[in-house]
């Protein structure tokens, strides 16, 4: 293909793909966890980390990086003081996040020109620092994800049985968060701070809602990630649209697409039901 002959595309498809794959297994843990909106705090987490390191003269994308694994970290410590709200933590580190980023933004008048690029995604944004930071991120999501992944398929659905199990549950729980932290940072230049979660939580939620069992909602969840991020690359590339939105668009897609297709599977095994049941009916009234 022709465009894949330019090095910004090529960066592109190995960082969407590399991210593809280790996002929506993220996903999946995030939704059984309910903790789909941690995705979303952290990428404004991180936009406030690359304002910082613009700020202080520093490399923007490991500054937002730093800062992604702090705000998970301390995400998760005051999960622990708000155990009753849960949700407070979200909401404490979402606006400090977007308010600090707003603020060093203002203060930045280069940053704030290539604003769009943080916000939506771009695909000459990839870099090659970038790229083997992601490529770092998808080494360490794999060792994390297969190492561990039985106190992991405990601990996502029950944290109590997972610590009766004998599951250090406080050191897997900081483990988790700081890997999504990465994977957040990791993400931003592909779809943009706005739209990481929307590469997290979209293939997740389409493979949870046909997939028959866990192992093979992980396997949905990262078909339905890579075809999104491929073709919402390809698209973004023809059309001269975001690459972020684009991907979102297509994954939004696919999600009506299995809600539909989930519903006429309802639809049709109700109506084998009901046949089922007539037959059943009939063959009885001819007995009697």
């Amino acid at each position: 293909m022709a465009m894949l002959s330019y090095e910004f595309m090529q960066r592109a498809f190995w960082a969407g793909g590399l991210i593809g794959i280790i996002g929506p297994v993220l996903g999946v843990f995030l939704m059984l966890r309910r903790q789909v909106l941690m995705a979303d705090t952290l990428s404004h987490v991180s936009l406030a980390g690359v304002a910082l390191g613009s700020f202080l003269k520093l490399n923007p994308a490991l500054s937002g990086f730093a800062i992604a694994i702090m705000g998970a970290l301390v995400i998760e410590q005051l999960r622990r003081v708000y155990r009753t709200y849960s949700e407070v933590p979200v909401a404490i580190i979402m606006t400090s996040g977007l308010a600090l980023a707003v603020v060093l933004m203002s203060l930045n008048q280069n940053l704030s020109k290539s604003f769009s690029s943080y916000l939506f995604g771009s695909i000459v944004a990839v870099s090659d620092m970038q790229l083997r930071l992601i490529a770092v991120v998808a080494a360490v999501g794999v060792l994390f994800f297969v190492g561990l992944r039985r106190p992991l398929y405990t601990f996502a659905f029950d944290e109590e049985t997972a610590a009766v199990s004998g599951t250090r549950v406080s050191l897997l729980s900081f483990l988790f968060a700081v890997f999504t932290g990465m994977t957040v940072a990791a993400a931003m230049p592909v779809v943009g701070v706005l739209l990481v979660s929307a590469l997290i939580v979209l293939p997740a939620s389409i493979a949870l809602r046909i997939a028959p069992g866990f192992i093979a909602a992980m396997g949905i969840a990262v078909a339905v990630g890579l075809s999104g991020v491929f073709s919402g690359l390809t698209a973004s590339y023809y059309l001269n649209t975001p690459p972020g939105g684009t991907i979102a668009l297509i994954l939004l897609g696919f999600l009506m697409i299995a809600v539909i297709f989930q519903k006429l599977m309802q639809i049709q095994n109700r109506r084998r039901i009901q046949k089922i049941n007539r037959n059943r009916s009939y063959k009885n009234y001819e007995e009697i």
